[in-house]
C-alpha cells in the first residue's frame, strides 16, 4: 500500500500528522520526514504522529520518527506517537522506541497528554 500524510491542526498549537499506509525506505519517506521538519521549522513544538492506520513501517521509518523526535527536542518542542497497533505496535516493542518518545494509545489522550507534559 502507498504511504499517505494528512495533517491537521487540533487544539490552538497541536499538529496531528496521520500517517496512512506502509512507511518503507524509499522517496516517500523522505517526503514524510521534510514534510514534518518543515512543521517544526515553522514553529510547531507539539506534533503528534497518528499511526493508527499505519500498517507497516521498517528500520527506516522507525529511523524517521527517531531523527524527527531528536529535531523536535532540539527546537524545545515535544513529540508524541498515538495509535500503535499491530506490526508497527511489535516493531516498535522490538526497538523500544518507547524509551525515547512518548506514546499514546489514541490521538486524543496523546492531546490531553501536552497538557500534563
Amino acid at each position: 500500500m502507498i504511504l499517505e500524510m494528512k495533517s491537521r491542526l487540533v487544539e490552538p498549537d497541536i499538529h496531528v500528522v496521520e500517517l496512512i499506509g506502509s512507511l518503507r525506505i524509499g522517496h516517500s519517506l523522505s517526503f514524510i520526514e521534510t514534510d514534518i521538519r518543515r512543521l517544526i521549522k515553522e514553529g510547531a513544538r507539539k506534533i503528534v504522529i497518528d499511526v493508527s492506520q499505519l500498517q507497516y513501517t521498517d528500520s527506516g521509518g522507525i529511523g524517521v520518527f527517531i531523527g524527527v523526535n531528536g529535531a523536535m527536542e532540539q527546537a524545545g518542542g515535544l513529540l508524541r506517537i498515538a495509535g500503535a497497533n499491530g506490526m508497527v505496535a511489535k516493531s516498535f516493542t522490538i526497538v523500544h522506541i518507547d524509551r525515547v518518545i512518548l506514546m499514546d494509545p489514541t490521538v486524543e489522550v496523546a492531546c490531553q497528554n501536552f497538557g500534563s507534559a
